[in-house]
C-alpha cells in the first residue's frame, strides 16, 4: 500500500515574484553592457521565465533586453531515460556573436539539461560569455556546472521532485516539493 504523496510548497506566488526581481536585480548588476544581453530561455518553462527577467531588468534599468527560445531535444544525451520527447521549435532570432548569453531554467538537478542548452547555444553563434540563471537549484550534478545566478537553493533527495508552476503555462505561480 502506498503512502500519499507530501507536497510542499517551497514559492509562493509573491515569494516567486521577488525572487524574479532579485535575480533581475543580480544579472543587471553583474552585466557589463546591458544592451549586449540575451536571455535564452530553455523550452519549457525557461522561456517564459527568461521572459519576465527580460522585462523586469527593462523596468529596472531601461534598456530592453534580447530574448530567446531553445528548445535542447536533439542534444541530450538521455533521451533513452526520459523518453521521446516532440521537439519544439527554437526561436533565436539574433546573432549571439560577442553577446552576453545568459541561459535561463527553471531547476537545475543533474546538469544534463544544461550541457546540451550550451552545445545547442553555440549553434548561433560564439557568444563573449555565457552564464547561466535558474531559479532552483537542487543539487546532485552529475557534470561540472554551476549557475551565475541562483533564485533559490533547495538540497533534495534524488527521489523527490521540485515542480515549478508558471501562470503562462500552467495557470498558476508557485514552487513545490513533491515526496514520499
Amino acid at each position: 500500500m502506498k503512502l500519499s504523496t507530501k507536497v510542499v510548497q517551497i514559492l509562493s506566488p509573491e515569494e516567486l515574484r521577488r525572487t524574479l526581481t532579485r535575480l533581475a536585480s543580480q544579472i543587471a548588476e553583474k552585466t557589463r553592457d546591458l544592451s549586449e544581453l540575451s536571455l535564452i530561455g530553455i523550452y519549457t518553462r525557461g522561456v517564459p521565465l527568461a521572459q519576465l527577467l527580460a522585462r523586469q531588468i527593462e523596468i529596472l534599468e531601461g534598456v530592453p533586453v534580447a530574448v530567446g527560445a531553445i528548445d535542447i531535444t536533439f542534444y541530450r544525451d538521455d533521451l533513452d531515460q526520459i523518453g521521446l520527447r516532440t521537439p519544439v521549435k527554437t526561436h533565436i532570432p539574433f546573432d549571439l556573436t560577442g553577446k552576453t548569453v545568459i541561459i535561463v531554467d527553471d531547476v537545475i538537478f543533474k546538469g544534463r539539461t544544461i550541457r546540451a542548452a550550451l552545445n545547442a547555444v553555440n549553434e548561433y553563434g560564439r557568444p563573449e560569455a555565457v552564464r547561466l540563471a535558474v531559479l532552483v537549484d537542487r543539487g546532485h550534478r552529475e557534470l561540472p556546472i554551476h549557475p551565475d545566478f541562483i533564485g533559490k537553493q533547495l538540497p533534495t533527495t534524488k527521489e523527490e521532485v521540485v515542480k515549478v508552476y508558471l501562470q503562462e503555462v500552467d495557470g498558476r505561480d508557485a514552487v513545490e516539493l513533491i515526496g514520499d
